[in-house]
């Protein structure tokens, strides 16, 4: 029944040279204007925020939750998504209605983050425009750097992506939380696993962060986003160094984990903010 209507769907749209792009993921937005290529851009996903003229175009849903008809309600004629966008039968449907899907490459180091803006202006038809956001991005990473050789002690710093019930849940190796506290010239006091897991009270005490990292709440209140004094009041929370100095620190989730064109930028504001020296 989906597969009949969105080929119904996919027939009635207009054939183009590709002008009409949806692009689903947030820094793959980012990457699109950056490239001045935003004008190109008929719907985004909700993940895509910036900059802040997108929030006015259709917004075809989550990027890991995509529905053909959703997708297609926007007429791309080529769509733009980072890794991890589907489910892979809605990404199937797309693909059989003839729109390319070009799944933009992943990663977390300074190679990876080039690579994919490369490939965004590969995909768009316009290779030359990547020189200069590369420019630009490679000049906040070398400001970063710079900043970085400065730092005699590492600060341990846990990033904290949710808290669910009182259950700090934490970035341990191999997640973009790790990756852009690594960035920023600290060290992931959290050790041991990979990806994002609750910790017990007795890991955070063993931890010992001198400063905390989370994304900055949006909309209405949930377990996700516990006040300040609250989460620094929490037991296993409060008997750390960072709870005791108030080190807290709270930054735009895309702008934080987006790991796009403003990534040097964002792990530059984080050292300042961990070690205080901006």
């Amino acid at each position: 029944m989906i597969r009949a209507a969105v080929a119904l769907l996919a027939l009635s749209l207009p054939a183009m040279a590709q002008d009409r792009v949806l692009a689903i993921g947030g820094s793959v937005t980012e990457i699109v204007h950056a490239l001045g290529q935003g004008d190109r851009l008929v719907g985004r996903d909700s993940t895509s925020t910036f900059p802040p003229q997108v929030t006015a175009l259709p917004d075809v849903g989550y990027m890991r939750a995509l529905s053909p008809e959703g997708v297609l309600s926007v007429a791309p004629d080529l769509i733009l998504a980072e890794d991890g966008a589907g489910p892979p039968e809605a990404v199937a449907v797309l693909e059989q209605a003839g729109i390319p899907f070009h799944t933009m490459p992943e990663g977390h180091d300074a190679q990876a983050l080039i690579a994919k803006i490369r490939a965004v202006a590969e995909a768009l038809g316009t290779p030359e425009a990547a020189a200069a956001p590369i420019a630009d991005l490679q000049g906040d990473l070398d400001r970063l750097a710079e900043v970085n050789r400065g730092v005699e002690t590492p600060r341990r710093v846990m990033f904290v992506l949710s808290v669910q019930g009182g259950r700090i849940m934490a970035a341990g190796q191999g997640s973009g939380g790790d990756a852009i506290i690594r960035m920023a010239g600290a060290e992931n006091a959290v050790q041991g696993f990979a990806g994002y897991q609750p910790l017990t009270d007795e890991a955070i005490t063993a931890a010992a962060p001198e400063a905390i990292v989370m994304m900055t709440p949006s909309g209405a209140r949930s377990d996700h986003d516990a006040p300040d004094a609250e989460l620094l009041a929490l037991p296993a929370i409060a008997t750390t160094p960072a709870a005791r100095a108030g080190a807290l620190i709270r930054m735009d989730g895309l702008y934080l984990l987006g790991f796009g064109p403003r990534t040097g930028r964002a792990a530059l504001d984080l050292h300042h903010a961990i070690y205080g020296d901006g």
